[in-house]
């Protein structure tokens, strides 16, 4: 006499001892959830990366994916406010050549705060790697400023400092024509670019004053009036992706492109390495927390 379904339930896999009536079994939840945010994600409609768009969204963290000329090319996640997360990379991109912000969109779903501990933009990351979907998760375009001890380093070809290089012709916000302090000019300049700029400071540098001489002057000529007043011992630096100034002149840097020394700007030609992997900075501002890259500076006292 056949029993019912024979024939019809073979063993999957078989255990360890050959019997047939255990087995190891594996639930991968996690794969599970980022398919589920990728398959909701891919279901949105795109904004243009705009403040318009972005100031439609509710004050919630959450996950987000950004397109440039509609191909996918980053996944983050903001652990308080999607706004500020996205103003942040609209504010960045709108300060680097080789990209405009017209060419950006986005889409984003909000998430719980205790969802937010799981990660999401890791299961997303993990979903989208193979698919070689997500480049800019891979070129340092999340990376915050490296800091002092890794000015010198030589940048690889895809990273997105060497693609998308920052712009001096961009004017500074908020700078207006008249007298202040240098120590009052270089804050202004550290607060009107969206790209980094991290300098020594001196207490000459509270006293001494400086005219400027017109409201909406450039970042490369305002380096220029800041270089022609600090002494020969100081130079302003810069790199693809920021600026420094520090009193260790003549020193090089081989990502630099360009210096501004007694009121001039020298051309330097960066040193790239081949294509290949980037170093992700551990303590990487983006996906972790709602703040910003710019407007670093040293608090060394240099006398």
């Amino acid at each position: 006499m056949s029993t019912k379904g024979e024939g019809r339930m073979a063993p999957v896999v078989d255990s360890d001892d050959e019997t047939q009536y255990h087995k190891d079994f594996t639930l991968s939840i996690t794969k599970a959830l980022g398919d589920q945010l990728a398959a909701a994600l891919e279901g949105l409609d795109r904004a243009p990366l705009i403040e318009e768009s972005i100031a439609r969204l509710k004050e919630k963290p959450g996950v987000y994916q950004l397109y440039l000329n509609g191909a996918f090319v980053y996944v983050g996640k903001a652990d308080k406010s999607l706004p500020a997360r996205l103003r942040h990379h609209l504010r960045k991109i709108s300060g680097r050549r080789n990209i405009s912000l017209a060419e950006m969109s986005f889409s984003c779903l909000y998430v719980a705060e205790d969802f937010s501990a799981l990660a999401p933009e890791q299961l997303l990351i993990s979903h989208h790697k193979g698919m070689g979907n997500i480049p800019w998760n891979n070129n340092g375009f999340g990376n915050k400023d490296p800091g002092r001890q890794r000015d010198s380093t030589v940048l690889k070809q895809n990273h997105f400092d060497v693609a998308f290089p920052i712009d001096l012709d961009r004017p500074i916000e908020g700078l207006r024509a008249g007298e202040m302090t240098l120590h009052a000019l270089l804050e202004t300049i550290k607060g009107g670019l969206p790209y980094n700029f991290r300098y020594g400071k001196t207490a000459d540098f509270t006293t001494r004053r400086v005219h400027v001489p017109a409201a909406g002057m450039t970042a490369d000529e305002v380096f220029q009036l800041v270089s022609a007043e600090i002494t020969d011992k100081w130079q302003v630096v810069a790199l693809m992706g920021y600026v420094i100034m520090y009193d260790d002149r003549p020193d090089t840097y081989r990502s630099a492109w360009r210096y501004y020394r007694d009121g001039q700007r020298v051309s330097a030609v960066p040193e790239s390495e081949p294509v290949g992997e980037i170093e992700a900075d551990p303590s990487r501002l983006d996906d972790r927390a709602d703040g910003i890259e710019v407007g670093t500076f040293d608090d060394t006292l240099t006398e």
